[in-house]
C-alpha cells in the first residue's frame, strides 16, 4: 500500500512537471525521468511479490489439499481466494483428464512411499473414514490404526491424522 501511494504522489506530481515542461521549462525533464524511472522500479517490486503470493498459494493446495484452513484464507485477500479456487478447479479438471476413469490424484504421493501402510494416531475426533475395498474405521482421537498411505496422506497434512514412525 505504501508503495501504491508512493507511485500515485510521483505520477501526480510528473503530470503537473510535464505541463510545466510543455510549457518552457526543460530542466524539469530530467527530474520527470527520474521520477518515471522510481514509478517503474516500484512496479517491479509490486510484481515480484504479488507473483511471489501467486506460488505460495499454489503451494498451499499442494500443502493443504482443496480446502485452506480458515487461519490461512484469514490473511488472503479476496482476489487471493479467488484464484486459489480458479487454480484449484483447473488442476481438478486436469487430474481427472489423465489416469483412466477415476483419474489420477497429483497430490497423494508428493515424495515416494516406502510401504503402501503406515500406522497412524487420530489427533482430533474425525468420525467415519471409508477405505476403498468398503471397510469403514472410527477415527476418534489417540486411537491407532493401520492404513493405507495414499487415503490417509491428505488427513496428515490437515492435522487430522500423525504418522507413527516406529
Amino acid at each position: 500500500r505504501q508503495a501504491l501511494e508512493e507511485m500515485r504522489a510521483l505520477y501526480e506530481r510528473n503530470q503537473a512537471d510535464v505541463s510545466e515542461a510543455k510549457s518552457g521549462r526543460t530542466e524539469l525533464i530530467f527530474l520527470i525521468r527520474f521520477r518515471h524511472c522510481c514509478l517503474l522500479r516500484n512496479q517491479r517490486c509490486i510484481l515480484a511479490y504479488l507473483y511471489d503470493r501467486l506460488l505460495r498459494i499454489r503451494a498451499l493446495r499442494w500443502e493443504y489439499g482443496s480446502v485452506l484452513p480458515n487461519t490461512i484464507q484469514f490473511h488472503m485477500s479476496a482476489e487471493e481466494v479467488e484464484w486459489f479456487n480458479r487454480y484449484k478447479k483447473s488442476l481438478a479438471t486436469y487430474m481427472r483428464s489423465v489416469g483412466g476413469e477415476e483419474g489420477l490424484d497429483l497430490t497423494q504421493d508428493i515424495k515416494p512411499p516406502k510401504s503402501l501402510y503406515i500406522e497412524v494416531r487420530c489427533l482430533r475426533d474425525y468420525g467415519e473414514f471409508e477405505i476403498d475395498d468398503g471397510t469403514t474405521v472410527l477415527l476418534k482421537k489417540n486411537s491407532q490404526h493401520f492404513l493405507p498411505r495414499w487415503k490417509c496422506e491428505q488427513l496428515i497434512r490437515q492435522g487430522v491424522l500423525e504418522h507413527i514412525l516406529s
